[in-house]
């Protein structure tokens, strides 16, 4: 499943953060809500606790097909500091 991560966010709040153990190791992460709806789009990393994902720190993943629905219509906006990419979940 497609990713966006990306620094920046519009149109959502963030959720409590919490630690969770992710594939890459244990993070504290705060999941995101769309504002309109309020589904689950996705979480950022506050803190990451090895150093070797250190650099996820302020980073957001989006779940792509919440974003940009079943059918492939995109509803985000173009952001060049956006890119797609795999996820450490264990829930994917």
């Amino acid at each position: 499943m497609g990713r966006l991560i990306s620094s920046r966010r519009v149109n959502v709040t963030l959720g409590d953060k919490e630690e969770r153990m992710m594939m890459t190791g244990s993070h504290t992460v705060a999941d995101i809500f769309c504002v309109k709806c309020g589904s689950m789009v996705g979480w950022k990393y506050e803190t990451a606790h090895e150093k070797s994902q250190k650099y996820k720190e302020g980073k957001s993943v989006l779940e792509r097909v919440k974003i940009s629905g079943p059918d492939g219509i995109n509803y985000w906006m173009n952001n060049e500091e956006a890119h797609v990419g795999g996820s450490d979940t264990d829930d994917a």
